[in-house]
Parts: C-alpha cells; structure tokens; sequence
C-alpha cells in the first residue's frame, strides 16, 4: 500500500551508543543482534496459553505496573484480575457494578492496587484489589469507550461516543475539565512527561494539546484513513499509530515526525503495545495473527498466530510476554464455550 512521502518524513539518522550502530546496520545485513535474541527467545518460549476470563469477549486487557497482575474488561460487563504465577494467570476475582459493556481499563501508573473501568454505561469505577471493592464510581455525561490514567497518576481522561473527553481528579473524583471535539476521537493518551495529551482521530489526524492548558499545540496528518490507536514507548523516545489503512507508524516524539512504517498486517490496526524495552512493539487487527516488530529497524520478529480477530495486546512491564484476547466466537463450532478468553504468548514450549 503506498504512504505518501509527505507523512513518512525522512529517515532517521543513524543512532549512536552502545549496541545502536548494529540495529541501525541491519537494514542491509541481516537482523540485528536483538532480533537474533528475541527469535532465539521464542522458539523456546513460543506457547500461548488460554485462559477463562468472561462469559463474553473480551475488549481490553492490560497489567499492573509491577506485573504481578493482569485486567480484562468485558462485554459481559465485569472486570476480571488474574495473579501471574510461575507460568500461568490465576483469576483472583471478578469485579462487577457497571450496567453495560466494559469497553476499555488502565491501571494507576504507580500504584499497582488500583485500576479504572470504562463502561457504556456512562460511568467510569476506581477499583483496589487489595479489598476487591470500587472505591469510586464517577458518573459522566455519556457512553464511554476509552479511558487512561496520567503518568503522575493524578488525573484519569477518559472518552466517550460523542467525542466528549472528561479529566477526573482521580482523588477528588471530580471532573476537572471537559472538552467537545468537533471530530471522531479514537484513542487518548498523555506523553510520558504528562505535558501533552494526545487524541488519534477519525480523519487520520493525530491532535496533539498541551496539559493542563489544553490549548492545541499541533495537529498531524498521521494516516490517509481513520486513525485507530496510539500508544508510547516505555523509554520515552517514541510512540505508535495504528490506523485503518492497515499501517502502523512509528513516530520520534520530540521531532514529531513519523520514522518508519510496518506494513505487515493487512487489516486495521485495533491494538498495539510496546514491550517493557521499548525495543519490540506487537500490533493486531482483523488478521489472524499478532504482528511482532523491532521498533528500531522495523524488521519482523515473530508471529503469534490466532483464530480470530484480536482486540487487544499488551505486553507484561517487566518480561517477554504478551497478553492478548481474540473475537473467540469467529469460526469456532461451539461459539459459547470459546468466548471470554485471555491469551498469554510467551511461555516455555514445555509447560
């Protein structure tokens, strides 16, 4: 599919420090050392486990920021936390309260007891583990479909349907800001630095604002379609579009100019994730496989391949692995037995 010049920017310079020269080399030479690594890595680690979450998909999972847990949010309504053990998820509870689907969750950037729901049903929950209770329920002006959390932990933004973005206080539980954008927003996120928020929308665009001021500081014609997800890397240097012309972008976050393309999938992109390193990002769609990348040079690191569409990716903050849920119903003979699972990629072959 060709991308116009115009957005791709030009190519990055060469990096310099310790082990860059080698990725930026491999452009021409074969994969880089990290490559051969992380491949080496899989082919003894390359088992996805499944595991019950819900009585219906699954439309959002995510970890806590120490790993020791991970979250799926449901059309069934509820919430789920597992407790990651050895090689394998345990489901430690199930949270329920919202009166619709629970579109997407997020945990506290810092504190790995407590995470928020967002739910059709036009409130977000706080929840803590430690007590398996909602500490807060915060009712908004419309159906929510997105929802992150501040990296000072502060403020939790979250979208909804009619393109309303709210900023909540996350201790008052207050709302302290609302702001009515004149087009379809996907996707919210802050940078790493908490000094700007970005909205990836339906023309394409990646709108960028200042925080707290929100006053537009740039807007980017990332993508010639929809403009699906966004997410940032771990180590600050950059982040990830994914759009519905099937490509994602990856973009140096100081330059704000896109570097490389991956091209590999051939649906939109619903989904993306950054492993703790920054140094892989996973990217999924309609295509029955979750696309693994280098980020520094784009090259394909492996493949999870799955049976259905899959909806949402996200790589564990300290360890090579990768949690994912599918549309388990698509294709399978017994669509109400399959429906409601989450994936784990990365185990050893032997357990």
């Amino acid at each position: 599919m060709a991308v116009p010049t115009s957005i791709l920017g030009p190519p990055p310079p060469p990096q310099t420090g310790p082990g860059s020269m080698v990725a930026w080399s491999s452009m021409s030479s074969g994969p880089s050392r990290y490559v051969l690594g992380m491949q080496e890595l899989f082919r003894g680690h390359s088992k996805t486990r499944e595991f019950p979450a819900h009585s219906a998909k699954v439309h959002s999972v995510a970890w806590s920021c120490d790993g020791r847990r991970l979250a799926s949010g449901s059309f069934d309504k509820t919430a789920s936390v597992f407790l990651l053990e050895k090689d394998r998820l345990v489901k430690e509870n199930n949270y329920r309260g919202h009166g619709d689907s629970v579109d997407q969750l997020c945990w506290h950037p810092s504190n790995p007891d407590l995470f928020v729901t967002a739910s059709g049903d036009k409130t977000i929950r706080i929840w803590d583990v430690r007590t398996t209770k909602c500490i807060a329920t915060v009712n908004t002006k419309g159906e929510n479909i997105n929802i992150c959390w501040s990296p000072d932990g502060q403020t939790i933004a979250v979208g909804n349907k009619d393109d309303v973005v709210t900023f909540i206080d996350a201790k008052t539980h207050r709302s302290k800001a609302e702001e009515q954008f004149k087009f379809e927003v996907n996707e919210i996120s802050w940078n790493n630095d908490n000094n700007m928020f970005f909205l990836t929308n339906g023309n394409g665009c990646i709108n960028i604002l200042s925080y707290p001021e929100l006053k537009p500081v740039q807007s980017i014609n990332a993508h010639p379609s929809n403009c699906i997800c966004i997410k940032f890397d771990p180590m600050g240097k950059y982040f990830a579009t994914g759009s519905a012309d099937a490509l994602v972008s990856l973009w140096d976050v100081d330059e704000l100019v896109c570097v490389r393309c991956f091209s590999r999938l051939d649906w939109p992109v619903r989904t993306l994730s950054f492993s703790h390193d920054g140094k892989m990002l996973a990217s999924a769609s309609e295509d029955h496989f979750i696309d693994i990348a280098e980020v520094e040079t784009g090259d394909k690191l492996w493949e999870v391949q799955c049976e259905s569409p899959t909806f949402t990716v996200a790589w564990h903050p300290k360890r090579p692995l990768l949690a994912f849920a599918c549309d388990d119903k698509d294709g399978k003979y017994d669509s109400s037995r399959e429906a409601g699972t989450v994936k784990l990629f990365g185990l050893p072959n032997d357990s």
